[in-house]
């Protein structure tokens, strides 16, 4: 009996951090939300489309890669308008904002 109760005893020190190893490990298992991959012309296309209908951003293309994306439209001196294009890249794709770069459009001269 004593030797059971040693080991209780034991255990009983080394609970709290076992649990939160276990609770740790099944947390890694968990899959993540993640970045959706965009990283194609058709979604690059779509991306572009609504981006476009947004007010203040004028003309935009879009591209993207694994890892992040590059935006440039006419808007982009705007503050209001880049955090609105961060916001929609990172609801479309998951990418976060240091992985969406937003430039401003060159002008074009006849």
């Amino acid at each position: 009996m004593t030797e059971g109760k040693n080991i209780l005893e034991k255990l009983g020190r080394i609970k709290y951090p076992l649990l939160m190893l276990c609770i740790g490990l099944m947390l890694l298992l968990i899959p993540g939300k993640g970045s959706r991959e965009i990283a194609s012309p058709d979604a690059d296309q779509l991306l572009q489309q609504m981006l476009a209908c947004t007010d203040g951003i004028g003309r935009v293309r879009v591209l993207s890669s694994e890892n992040g994306a590059v935006i440039v439209c006419q808007g982009a001196e705007n503050a209001k308008v880049r955090l609105d294009i961060i916001r929609a890249v990172n609801a479309y794709t998951g990418f976060p904002s240091d992985r969406i770069t937003i430039l401003k459009m060159a002008s074009e001269s006849n």
